[in-house]
């Protein structure tokens, strides 16, 4: 499982026109699920995620995390992140979870980070999807 977030000054996602997800500052978070990838996985990325100092203290440095700034959680599926990448020129999904499973995943680790925080807004699994951010610093770290 791959979690990359993102500082975000602001993040939406739209589907078929319509904003479904939207933030204000905070993190944008694409999660990539794998073969092999389990609930313990989700529950340790979700506590992790929630968990991660990348907001700046009153000094400026990354002392604080997503809940203590009061910052907003826009988690989006992003199955491209499970791509293997280190032959060739086109990426291959081999290792990404079959779509069933996936689906089940991020939706688990959805509802593990809504049962520690209340300001979570998410994509819509499998949908074409157009994400819009600002980044923040740029700020974006890969947690795995």
């Amino acid at each position: 499982m791959k979690v990359l977030v993102q500082r975000a000054l602001n993040a939406s996602v739209v589907v078929d026109g319509e904003v479904i997800g939207a933030i204000d500052h905070g993190q944008l978070v694409l999660v990539g699920i794998e073969k092999g990838d389990s609930e313990a996985d989700v529950q340790r990325l979700a506590d992790k995620l929630l968990k991660y100092r990348m907001f700046g203290d009153e000094d400026g440095k990354m002392n604080l995390n997503v809940q203590q700034v009061a910052g907003g959680v826009l988690l989006v599926s992003q199955f491209t992140l499970a791509a293997e990448t280190k032959k060739g020129l086109r990426p291959g999904f081999s290792t990404a979870a079959i779509p069933e499973e996936g689906e089940r995943l991020f939706n688990d680790f959805v509802n593990k980070v809504r049962a520690q925080y209340d300001k979570v807004e998410t994509g819509r699994f499998g949908a074409d999807m157009k994400v819009s951010f600002t980044n923040d610093g740029p700020v974006t770290f890969l947690l795995d």
